[in-house]
């Protein structure tokens, strides 16, 4: 398995520390560095500050809930690139019902943003960066999760966490289908996988095959 060559930075962004990658290449020949977000959360400020003078191809969105897709619309328009989303959550982008904002009131504002440029889909490929980002549909804590998976990189979400597993007592969660999409993708992948995670530290597939609690 080839390891990308990409850099990645993460950043804990919002009340909810939600973990958003920025993942960047420079061009040697040209200097110029090029990247994409992946769950841009909110209060962005840090994130548009580390990627001035980045040309950012596209905002990778693994699920809609508002802790993951708050700061799109600030970084979408200061980078000026596409947003990517399942289309079973394209409409949670514009609708604060879906998204959870208007229920976690306590936490946010009510949120919506424009609609996202394009929809993802089980086994799509993206070439972005110079890198093939492979799209794993993987349902459960959300119907429209996605994780994406690069080389042994795989960016998962709110799916799989170190030692534990995405709620699944939100609006279209489903117990089964988190169990599922772990067991029968997620652990299909290399021991050696690095996962990063929507929240809290990276792990790997083969020390959450050995060690996770709630899926054996």
């Amino acid at each position: 398995m080839t390891t990308p060559t990409f850099q990645i930075n993460s950043f804990s962004l919002g009340p909810l520390q939600t973990n958003c990658y920025l993942l960047t290449v420079q061009d040697e020949s040209t200097g110029e560095k090029r990247g994409i977000i992946i769950d841009p959360g909110m209060n962005p400020k840090r994130l548009i500050e580390k990627i001035q003078g980045v040309h950012i191809e596209a905002i990778l969105l693994t699920h809609a809930h508002f802790d993951h897709m708050g700061g799109v619309d600030e970084v979408r328009k200061f980078a000026n690139c596409p947003v990517y989303i399942h289309d079973l959550e394209a409409d949670w982008l514009t609708d604060p019902r879906k998204n959870g904002s208007m229920r976690w009131q306590d936490v946010t504002e009510p949120l919506s943003t424009d609609p996202a440029e394009f929809a993802l889909d089980e086994g799509q490929v993206l070439e972005l960066i110079g890198h093939s980002f492979k799209v794993l549909h993987t349902p459960g804590h959300s119907p429209g999760s996605v994780s994406f998976l690069c080389g042994d990189h795989i960016f998962s979400g709110d799916v799989l966490f170190r030692s534990s597993v995405g709620r699944t007592d939100l609006p279209g969660g489903k117990e089964v289908d988190l169990y599922n999409s772990i067991q029968n993708k997620l652990y299909k992948l290399d021991d050696a996988t690095i996962v990063y995670s929507g929240h809290g530290p990276k792990t790997t597939i083969g020390y959450e095959k050995a060690n996770n609690p709630y899926v054996k």
